[in-house]
């Protein structure tokens, strides 16, 4: 996502931040590192039904968040720490330069 964020991709990343379970996947994935971590690693960690951990997943994956890489049968999902840097930077733009 090298691309300046606008409103309407800051908000999308940011709201599928907005769910406490969405959360958690991503703050574990951070904690993992560029490693990342398979499916049942995850759901171990957190212990969330495989179901919803599927959808939660697939947010993540949608907003850019989480990028995930076959492994033969196992599908490793990491953090897009691009993304992260690009949001943290969008909201940290302009901080304290005064209101103009």
């Amino acid at each position: 996502m090298n691309d300046i964020l606008n409103e309407t991709i800051a908000a999308d990343i940011l709201g599928a931040l907005g769910n406490k379970t969405r959360l958690q996947v991503f703050r574990l994935l951070m904690r993992a590192g560029h490693d990342g971590l398979n499916i049942g690693q995850i759901q171990d960690k957190l212990g969330t039904a495989p179901s919803t951990l599927a959808h939660h997943i697939q947010t993540l994956v949608q907003a850019g968040l989480v990028v995930q890489d076959k492994q033969g049968r196992e599908v490793i999902c990491s953090a897009n720490f691009e993304t992260m840097n690009d949001i943290v930077a969008y909201l940290t733009d302009g901080c304290c330069k005064g209101i103009c």
